[in-house]
Parts: structure tokens; sequence; C-alpha cells
């Protein structure tokens, strides 16, 4: 039992990432059948709204795949890192919730964000640029960091997937 636990623990964001996974495919499969059935209306107003209806599962599938394809190149990036010793040292203070003190994530930002204006072109400074925004908070800039440190890595494929 407690390795299943162990397991559990580890694994925690993966588990989280397959449970959204499925409960979005099970959304998309009824949208898709709702939308089919509409579309074999008689009613021209209902194949309408189906026709419309069908675009939300077809949107959701593409986000589906960009979002998970996007998180297994940021595991990838984050695994070389880690083979390299060139990830942020998680030793910034906590409060008694776990978050982390924002002012001393503000001071140790400048450092990783003079490395990325330094080396645009290095995916391993907008890597530990990200990582510095999400310490700091700003989850928005830090998603923006990470899509630029995966347009930078090598043999990477989302050259065109945008920026948000």
């Amino acid at each position: 039992m407690r390795a299943l636990v162990d397991v559990v623990s580890r694994n925690r964001v993966k588990i989280g990432v397959v449970l959204v996974t499925l409960l979005l495919v099970f959304w998309l499969a009824v949208s898709f059948q709702r939308s089919f059935l509409l579309l074999t209306d008689p009613n021209p107003i209902a194949k309408a709204i189906g026709l419309g209806y069908l675009l939300l599962p077809l949107i959701g599938a593409w986000a589906l795949v960009r979002e998970l394809k996007f998180g297994a190149q940021t595991q990838r990036m984050a695994r070389i890192l880690e083979h390299e010793g060139g990830l942020p040292v998680d030793d910034l203070p906590r409060t008694p919730a776990g978050r982390i003190v924002r002012a001393a994530a503000d001071e140790r930002f400048p450092q990783y964000q003079a490395e990325a204006e330094s080396e645009p072109g290095n995916w391993r400074s907008w890597f530990r640029l990200s990582c510095a925004y999400d310490a700091a908070g700003d989850r928005k800039r830090a998603r923006r960091a990470m899509r630029d440190a995966a347009k930078l890595f090598p043999g990477s494929d989302s050259a065109g997937s945008g920026s948000s």
C-alpha cells in the first residue's frame, strides 16, 4: 500500500493530466455525437447549429493534442537540463502553505532575465527564465517563455504553434 502511495505522489501531475484528458475526450465524444444528431435532423436550423457545434470538438481535439505535445516537449527539456545540472535550484523560502515567498523569487529573477537577454537563442536560458517567472507567480509570462524555449529546442516542431 505504501508503494502505491509513493507512486501516486511521484506521478501526481501525470495522473491529473490523464484524468483531465479522459474527461475532455469524453466531452469531445459527446459533443461530436450531439453535433451528428443535429446534422441528421431535417430542420435546416438544426443542421446549422449542428455544423457550428461540430467545431467545438474539433477545436478541443486540436487544443488537447497541442497541449499534450507541449507538455511532453517541456518534460524532455527538463530531463536534459536535469542531466546537465542546469535546472534552477529550488531553494527559495516558502510560506507555511508551501508557496514560494514572492520577494525571494523577485530577488533572484533578474539573474535569469539577464541570462535570457544575453543568450536569446539558447533554449536553456528561456527554460530557466520560465521557471523564474513561475516562481514569481507570473504564470502567463512563464508559459510564454516556455513556448519560446520550445521553439528554440532542437528538433522542435512547435515553431508555428503560437505563443500563449
